[in-house]
């Protein structure tokens, strides 16, 4: 821009991002003594606590509530009149989640002056980035951690309004009528129940044959069983176009028999995922190798890219792009940035095992090695909560945990559909990172009556198939 000044900075480590991975990267980079600056394009306040997993569990919540009222026959209570007020459950929503976004703020506005930079980055070179014209900032090292927007398939483009991503979804006045959503992974079936219960018609479209992220067929087909008796579930169906149709949308897709299907709604979700939000960087002027959508080549557990001393962070390296993940990799980003501006060997620490939940009723959890059935090697043991002393007290006796050990019992991951198992899977991602057996773990006692006992129903039905006791 013509008679603007140039600022110049020389710093030892740039963070390119200021949510989860960008706050915890810059943290760690500082600690280690590094001059680090962060750059933020905003609008900031990461992507859990605006749009992701703090503004849904708030949906879920109050879905939860208004399901529970109405479900009380089972226990001899009888409740009449349940109402919804969608415009008060989304102001309560926005309320908690601009409390959460707040605290987010809070911790940047107390980062000393000088260590903060608005606007968006691009790298000139593989030790040079410029800020929006504003800055020109050398780097020693530099930390991409610059998360993901919502993927938009083209059938659903030029919707205009009518079509919601999480970035747009929390912010409507009011719950639709009726809601047709695109994908039937973890979003899109949190968001599904959550709307039902609260009264929204949900008709789910997914090209797929598994739901939430499952894959050990009897839980997936438990699930799809539940989750399709409380709104329409649609898969192995695709997508071809959408259109205006009044105040609305008319979805055309095909079923999974190839025939011609409609659904109209008020409006749709795309619940399709999210991709690394990396195009205007200009990662090949760093001299970085790009790959497959988009992404840097970069090792996962140093998180140094190849070709330049640049690493990568969060939603942004498109490998596990959830809260807890962002924040350790962001940690581990820049710990290793401040290591190679001082030219100090980088760490490289094993990743934990994967771990993945979805906040729906029954929950769904997905921990360490995925489901193979090709593998002889493994023994799977399981258990059915239908008939699990707690969670039939609780009326929740649904669905079912299956665990795989290799031949000498040591576990190596699991699937868990059912109540509160997003507490028994941090039990057992803290087994595996163990690496611990199902022989020592049945020697220890579950109190009863708890839903953990159906954890170890699982583990002793691998003991029995291993060990025959």
């Amino acid at each position: 821009m013509s008679g603007v000044v140039m600022r110049e900075l020389d710093v030892d480590v740039a963070v390119i991002g200021a949510g989860t991975a960008g706050i915890a990267a810059h943290r760690a980079a500082t600690a280690a003594g590094a001059r680090a600056v962060l750059i933020e394009r905003g609008p900031g306040g990461t992507t859990c606590a605006r749009v992701g997993c703090m503004p849904s569990k708030l949906l879920i919540a109050a879905g939860a509530a208004a399901h529970a009222a109405r479900s009380t026959d089972l226990f001899g209570i009888r409740v009449s009149g349940v109402t919804v007020d969608g415009p008060a459950v989304l102001k309560r929503l926005r309320a908690e989640r601009d409390r959460f976004v707040a605290s987010v703020f809070e911790g940047l506005d107390a980062l000393p002056d000088g260590t903060r930079i608005a606007g968006s980055a691009r790298f000139v070179d593989a030790r040079t980035l410029v800020v929006q014209g504003q800055a020109q900032i050398r780097f020693r090292a530099a930390v991409i951690a610059t998360g993901s927007s919502p993927v938009v398939p083209d059938p659903l483009q030029g919707l205009g309004e009518r079509l919601l991503t999480t970035d747009t979804l929390f912010e409507i006045p009011d719950l639709p009528d009726s809601l047709a959503i695109l994908g039937a992974g973890a979003v899109g079936i949190e968001i599904a129940q959550a709307m039902a219960r609260l009264g929204v018609v949900v008709t789910v479209i997914d090209a797929g044959d598994t739901v939430a992220g499952l894959s050990e067929p009897a839980l997936n087909r438990q699930a799809i069983e539940i989750f399709g008796a409380e709104f329409d579930l649609h898969l192995g169906a695709r997508v071809q176009g959408a259109a205006a149709d009044g105040d609305g949308v008319r979805v055309a897709w095909t079923d999974r028999a190839g025939q011609p299907q409609v659904t109209r709604a008020t409006r749709i979700l795309a619940a399709a995922g999210r991709s690394p939000n990396l195009a205007d960087l200009d990662l090949e002027a760093a001299g970085l190798r790009v790959g497959e959508g988009g992404v840097p080549d970069f090792d996962r557990r140093s998180l140094v890219c190849s070709g330049a001393p640049i690493l990568i962070a969060g939603d942004a390296d498109a490998w596990r792009p959830v809260l807890h993940e962002a924040s350790r990799q962001g940690a581990i980003a820049g710990a290793n940035a401040a290591a190679l501006a001082a030219s100090r060997a980088v760490e490289a620490p094993a990743p934990l095992p994967g771990f993945a939940m979805v906040f729906t009723h029954p929950q769904v959890a997905v921990v360490g090695a995925p489901h193979d059935p090709e593998d002889q090697d493994r023994v799977v043991g399981g258990m059915d909560f239908s008939d699990q002393g707690r969670a039939r007290v609780e009326g929740l006796n649904r669905g079912g945990i299956r665990l795989w050990a290799d031949r000498s019992g040591r576990l190596l991951g699991g699937e868990m559909l059912g109540p509160a198992v997003e507490h028994l899977a941090h039990l057992l991602i803290y087994v595996l990172a163990e690496g611990r057996t199902v022989r020592s773990l049945c020697e220890r006692p579950a109190y009863h009556p708890t839903v953990e006992e159906g954890l170890v129903s699982a583990m002793s039905d691998i003991q029995r198939k291993i060990y025959g006791s």
